[in-house]
Order: structure tokens, then sequence, then C-alpha cells
């Protein structure tokens, strides 16, 4: 029991970085949601984790479709948009 109890412990503070993080580096510099990154847990989980969404795949792409009609659905893309600037590797330099 004791040791099920340490792992739930490492999932939770797992996700809590994980959630400051996305903060950190995602919800920086939006027009209207400057306060966004500094929001408490229970307002994420209100205003972006809620958002409805449908998963699809087709051939080898993985597609995420969020309703339009969500408040913050704009909020949640740019942040998408602004991690995966991220993660993208850097242009090559010309060669010639």
């Amino acid at each position: 029991d004791f040791a099920q109890n340490q792992i739930w412990c490492a999932i939770v503070a797992l996700a809590c970085d994980l959630t400051a993080w996305m903060q950190t580096l995602a919800l920086t510099g939006h027009p209207g949601h400057e306060q966004a990154r500094r929001w408490e847990p229970k307002r994420l989980r209100h205003r972006l984790f809620s958002i409805p969404a449908r998963a699809a795949r087709t051939g080898r792409r993985r597609l995420l479709h969020l309703a339009a009609t969500a408040p913050f659905t704009a909020l949640v893309l740019a942040a998408l948009d602004a991690l995966a600037r991220l993660t993208a590797p850097p242009p090559r330099a010309a060669t010639g």
C-alpha cells in the first residue's frame, strides 16, 4: 500500500510540474489573457482543460478538433502553437 501511495504522489507531483511549465512556456504574451500564466489550477481546469474536443487519426497524423464555440479555444490553440514552436527543430542554414 505504501509503495502505491508513493507512486500516486509522484504522478501528482509530475502533473503539477507539467501544469506549471505549460503555464510558463505556453501562456505568455496572449493579448487579452495576460494573466493566464498566473491562473490557479481550478481556473485552468474550468477554462482550458474542460474545452470539448475530439481526437481523430487520419493516415499518420493525429488531430485534435476543439469546440469552436468554447470561450477559450483561441487561447488553447495559441498555447499549442507556442509549445509546437518550442519543440520544432531549428531551421537549417543554407549551404552553397
